[in-house]
């Protein structure tokens, strides 16, 4: 990475945390410099000198530049500790006032409808790991889990699901392949673990066809099945997902049944 990429990549991570662009630039060239007049800044950052002024101001206000008042007048940026410590505690300081506004925001009431059939989509590796891990944790009773790829056996994930076993919730899973097989018997010795039957989830490895990479049922009525390209670069952080809950949902009953087809200790109570 060159010294103006890397110029270039802090001013977006300032943008990132509240500075505007023109703010960004000029505490950037002054990080270059001892010390530097408006033109000076103005000829490194290639802000509009006219700009330059706003900019330092709004930068002083924040305790990120010091002013020496002489003519022309004179700054310089504070130290590089100093300034992170600044906008971390902004951006944590940001983070709490908007925690607060949300947990303050008053939800309306809408008639509950038992029956209701909610499918939602998610993209991401982490964002799907993430409510993987969520669903898990809201289990009441069971857990059942096939896995086919073996990348989203993270730490974490392992980790819940012992947690689960624990708290006695009834937890089964399932592997596609032997590592994936020995992994979670190693990991999590008090569930029980099969070898899944269903073989077409990942397709043929000649195809670069979608397969899937995990299939979560929890409670019998709330289902995660997620999906990747094997074979493409990247595929991990790619990887997309679809969530269904209740007990009534189609997408739910056809996917507990093919569940409970490769963990046959399951029964489906909609059979």
């Amino acid at each position: 990475m060159t010294a103006n990429d890397t110029s270039q990549e802090a001013v977006s991570l300032l943008q990132d945390l509240g500075l505007q662009e023109y703010e960004a630039r000029c505490f950037i060239a002054l990080n270059k410099l001892p010390s530097g007049t408006a033109k000076e800044i103005h000829e490194i950052s290639e802000v509009p000198r006219t700009r330059v002024y706003d900019a330092i101001r709004v930068l002083e206000s924040q305790g990120l530049v010091e002013v020496q008042h002489t003519s022309p007048q004179v700054y310089r940026a504070v130290g590089i500790d100093e300034a992170t410590q600044t906008l971390r505690q902004k951006y944590e300081d940001r983070i709490t006032t908007l925690e607060t506004h949300l947990e303050n925001t008053e939800v309306q009431d809408v008639e509950e409808d038992d029956q209701v059939q909610e499918v939602w989509s998610l993209t991401g590796h982490e964002a799907i790991e993430s409510r993987t891990i969520d669903l898990i944790r809201e289990a009441e009773s069971e857990i059942a889990l096939l896995v086919v790829d073996e990348d989203i056996l993270s730490e974490t994930l392992l980790d819940s699901l012992r947690t689960a076993a624990r708290n006695d919730i009834s937890v089964v899973l399932g592997g596609q392949t032997e590592t994936i097989i020995d992994t979670l018997d190693t990991e999590t010795s008090t569930t029980r673990v099969f070898e899944t039957g269903l073989g077409w989830l990942t397709g043929s490895e000649s195809d670069n066809e979608v397969a899937i990479s995990r299939i979560l049922l929890v409670d019998r009525e709330t289902l995660l099945i997620g999906s990747f390209y094997p074979n493409t670069p990247g595929s991990q952080t790619k990887e997309q997902a679809v969530f269904a809950r209740g007990l009534e949902n189609g997408i739910v009953v056809l996917l507990r049944r093919l569940v409970t087809a490769g963990l046959p200790q399951i029964k489906d109570p909609g059979q």
